[in-house]
């Protein structure tokens, strides 16, 4: 924001590290190793022409308190600068700015940039202005929680510090809305402005993922661009041994100690920063095969052979667990999906999940919303050579079967409709469905499924009364694995034994039927 002499004389100011250096050497404290590589790294990001950056740090590593300083720094380098700190909550958000008015008071660089008493309005909780040469309408620091009103505000530099937390991640439409949310730092943050993440992932479909995640519509990261500093707790050597990242605080002993407190999951996002779900998930996805492939279907000598990356087929299973499948701008609630679900069963037994398909309907179209959902069902069973198919009838699913019939007569699809009813709890079904399979290893799913919104169901899925998440689609696969007709094994049977008994029937006294 400066020109000229004065940016020459900005340019000659105290680096960000001896910053921070001469702070804790106020306070008698030693500048950790992990502390310098953090602050030489937002010093050379800041000087460079893409200034959007993630920090990463685990949970204790101190990176709140230097983000402290750097804001303190920043309006240190150029008092002009505008800040807007956005945390989960207002509370979160407005506890960095009084960290960062303490520094400014007692740093002895920033002194001088405390307002006089007379000026005190200045100096609030929840925002400050400092002396500064231009007259500006935004204060130098603004604290905002993530659900704020900042529409109009203008800064030069915004901060974003733990935004995701378990109360804006929890489920897939909290994490939209926290996306939707922080879309709107483009319209505050000035051309070429500094723009700062920090946090630690506190779910799979995290923020600060890496890769995308398309079972969640995602083509690319949420922050791609963004240049990335992770420091985990400990990091793998190349000898194998693990090197700590503060071994004065954080050694083997006490790290060990925090993964047996909170469980392998939290410790794995909140202390290795890697994106998973921080409650122990019920469904281990990581148990769930992957194929790709087409289905080969062949008549020969009048017999059909349906194969599958050359596995025999040796039965198939479809459900339907209808809904009205509604656009949510028409009054669709979340979780009223409509899927289909096919399951194979091969030879080599193992069950092939072959494809998800979440049903949708246009307002628009003359046909009724159940004929449309039939007609996409009727394509369904017969790109897929699927002999039948089980409706549940409960709730909007009863009158359903009759209008399938008709949509499969009319196409000339030789395909039945089985009427079910469900009259288990759906997290007793879902259990009892995957369970076993998933323990033994031997459910695949197809490729195009990993892509749907399926992934997502199971990665969130828990029995738990409270859960509140999208399991449409779980039902239906549950559905489809449940309808699967057990296949004994068909190794060769030993050559039976001599009758121990002799020739003659043993007959039961009291009941007179034949052992």
């Amino acid at each position: 924001m400066t020109d000229g002499p004065e940016k020459e004389k900005l340019e000659k100011k105290k680096g960000f590290f001896a910053f921070v250096h001469d702070w804790n050497k106020l306070s008698d404290l030693v500048t950790p190793r992990h502390h310098r590589r953090i602050a030489v790294w937002l010093e050379q990001q800041c000087a460079g022409p893409d200034r959007r950056m993630l920090l990463m740090a685990f949970r204790g590593a101190g990176k709140s308190s230097l983000v402290g300083l750097f804001a303190a720094w920043m309006l240190y380098q150029d008092p002009n600068r505008r800040l807007l700190v956005l945390a989960a909550d207002l509370k979160l958000a407005k506890k960095m700015v009084r960290n960062v008015k303490r520094i400014i008071e007692r740093h002895p660089d920033t002194k001088h940039l405390k307002p006089p008493a007379k000026e005190r309005d200045q100096w609030a909780a929840d925002q400050f202005t400092v002396v500064r040469p231009q007259e500006l309408r935004d204060a130098s620091m603004v604290a905002a929680g993530i659900g704020g009103n900042v529409t109009g505000s203008r800064a030069d530099v915004v901060i974003c510090d733990d935004v995701e937390v378990p109360r804006t991640s929890g489920s897939p439409g909290k994490r939209a809305d926290l996306r939707e949310k922080l879309a709107e730092i483009e319209y505050l943050l000035v051309p070429g402005g500094v723009q700062l993440y920090v946090g630690t992932p506190h779910s799979y479909y995290s923020i600060y993922a890496d890769e995308p995640r398309p079972e969640a519509g995602e083509a690319r990261p949420f922050l791609d661009g963004f240049a990335r500093l992770v420091l985990p707790v400990y990091t793998d050597g190349p000898d194998g041994k693990r090197v700590y990242a503060w071994p004065r605080r954080f050694d083997e002993a006490h790290v060990n100690r925090i993964r047996k407190a909170t469980g392998p999951n939290k410790f794995t996002s909140q202390m290795l920063l890697r994106p998973v779900n921080e409650a122990e998930g019920f469904l281990d996805l990581d148990k769930l095969g992957r194929y790709d492939g087409v289905l080969d279907y062949r008549e020969s000598l009048g017999r059909a052979v349906l194969t599958l990356n050359g596995v025999r087929l040796a039965s198939a299973s479809c459900w339907w667990d209808p809904a009205f499948a509604r656009p949510a701008a028409e009054g669709g609630k979340p979780g009223d999906s409509s899927v289909v679900a096919a399951v194979f069963g091969g030879e080599d037994g193992r069950f092939y999940l072959h494809r998800v398909l979440y049903l949708t309907v246009n307002p628009g179209n003359p046909e009724t919303e159940a004929e449309q959902q039939c007609a996409q069902v009727v394509r369904f069973l017969e790109e897929h050579h699927l002999p039948s198919i089980h409706v549940e009838t409960n709730g909007i699913g009863r009158f359903l079967p009759g209008l399938l019939r008709k949509a499969l007569e009319k196409a000339r699809v030789a395909a039945s409709v089985v009427e079910r009813s469900s009259t288990r709890n759906k997290a007793a079904r879902i259990q009892e469905a995957f369970d076993a399979l998933l323990a033994d290893r031997r459910l695949l799913a197809h490729a195009r499924v990993w892509e749907t919104a399926f992934v997502r169901e199971m990665r969130d899925w828990s029995p738990d009364v409270r859960y509140k998440g999208r399991d449409d689609g779980l039902d239906a696969v549950a559905g489809a694995l449940s309808c699967e007709p057990f296949r004994f094994d068909r190794s060769t049977l030993p050559d039976r034994r001599p009758d121990w008994r002799g020739t003659a029937p043993v007959v039961a006294p009291s009941s007179g039927w034949e052992v």
